[in-house]
């Protein structure tokens, strides 16, 4: 697991692929550079041999919003709380995925001890991106995405943590 320019340079070019904590599978631009100069640096090893493997959280309900209450709170403290103000590599990353002002806002509400507002300064955009959250139906369609992604190969596996079986049944069944 890494999100490092340096991390996942490393990982490309010696390991069989990396688990990104969370990922934009429209956004692969943030990884490529790295990606593609640690292949570069490995004797014949192409996109098609690394594994990029992201963990994928899926919460099913009617209320798109509830669903994303759980994922607030761990996006949060990653975003917010892991490591110093300077050395956050989540922060970091959430501010490469596009959200800056934001993570700048959710780390000092953090830091600062208030963690519930930081959890409501998660943007339903970020975890919408990364996350599958509602219906059935809205789950199957932001799964085009990641079956894009597949197609592309630039996410080859979704870790998906879920405490549905029903969900898990949706996500199967869409993927299988």
């Amino acid at each position: 697991a890494t999100l490092t320019d340096a991390g996942v340079t490393a990982a490309a070019e010696v390991a069989d692929g990396f688990f990104p904590v969370w990922m934009d599978p429209e956004k692969y631009s943030v990884f490529q550079p790295s990606v593609e100069k640690g292949l570069n640096a490995a004797d014949d090893k192409s996109l098609q041999q690394f594994d990029i493997a992201p963990f994928v959280t899926v919460v099913m309900g009617d209320n798109v919003e509830e669903c994303m209450m759980p994922i607030r709170g761990n996006m949060a403290l990653y975003i917010g709380g892991m490591g110093a103000r300077d050395k956050n590599f989540y922060n970091d990353y959430c501010k490469r995925l596009g959200f800056e002002d934001e993570a700048i806002k959710i780390q000092d509400l953090y830091l600062a001890g208030r963690k519930d507002e930081a959890m409501a300064a998660v943007p339903a955009e970020l975890i919408d991106a990364c996350h599958l959250v509602g219906p059935a139906e809205r789950i199957r369609e932001r799964l085009q995405r990641w079956k894009q992604a597949d197609a592309d190969g630039t996410v080859s596996n979704m870790l998906l943590g879920c405490q549905q079986a029903d969900a898990l049944e949706v996500v199967a069944s869409e993927m299988l």
